[in-house]
């Protein structure tokens, strides 16, 4: 450190740094461990960095790099929707449902590319920006697997009638990708998801990681 840089936002932008190099987050303890700074220094630097959505906590106490960290750069989800688009489209227009790729934001879960396919007489109308908790809903519930380490690669998760009366979900979660939570899917009006869609997804998840890597 020198006279003309700052202490307090040199240690924000290392947790910040460590964060992003973890897929399952980081506690309090382990922070103040690899930043070698009391609790309490660490707690403010994280209260600081939730104000503005650049961080946040899950129900466990750990902390994770939050969405705001891609508004940050106005660019960013623009990019990170044209690297997942030709998966999702090859997804849909395959299955014949709508196809989405799902992040993590804070308590929910967001949408923030969708891909409908062309050759049906009808699908599920799934908009970009659409939200939902994430202990509802197939893109939610695989996220949610995959942080508690119950789906494993491959996997997928299962769901119907939980968003929309009558329709069924099927969504997988991104594997790898640092700094993101996320899964890809689809939603269609069935019943039951035929067997060799959830397979499918799980290729498309893998998809939209290797393009976001």
């Amino acid at each position: 450190m020198t006279a003309e840089t700052s202490q307090t936002l040199d240690r924000g932008l290392r947790v910040l740094k460590l964060l992003a190099d973890t897929d399952h987050g980081l506690t309090v303890t382990e922070l103040s461990t690899k930043l070698g700074v009391n609790r309490t220094v660490v707690y403010r630097l994280l209260a600081t960095l939730e104000q503005h959505a650049l961080v946040r906590r899950d129900l466990g106490g750990r902390a994770r790099v939050g969405l705001g960290v891609l508004r940050l750069g106005r660019q960013v989800h623009p990019l990170v929707r044209e690297a997942a688009l030709p998966a999702l489209r090859s997804l849909a227009e395959d299955i014949g449902a709508t196809a989405h790729l799902t992040l993590v934001d804070g308590t929910e879960a967001l949408a923030v590319a969708v891909v409908e396919p062309t050759w049906t007489d009808y699908h599920v109308a799934y908009r970009t920006g659409f939200r939902h908790a994430l202990d509802r809903g197939a893109a939610g519930r695989a996220i949610l697997a995959a942080r508690q380490s119950l789906i494993t690669d491959p996997g997928y998760a299962l769901t119907h009638g939980e968003l929309e009366a009558g329709a069924s979900g099927a969504a997988a979660p991104l594997v790898g990708v640092t700094g993101l939570e996320g899964s890809v899917g689809v939603v269609m009006l069935a019943d039951s998801v035929p067997e060799r869609v959830g397979p499918r997804v799980v290729d498309a998840a893998r998809e939209v990681a290797d393009a976001l890597r």
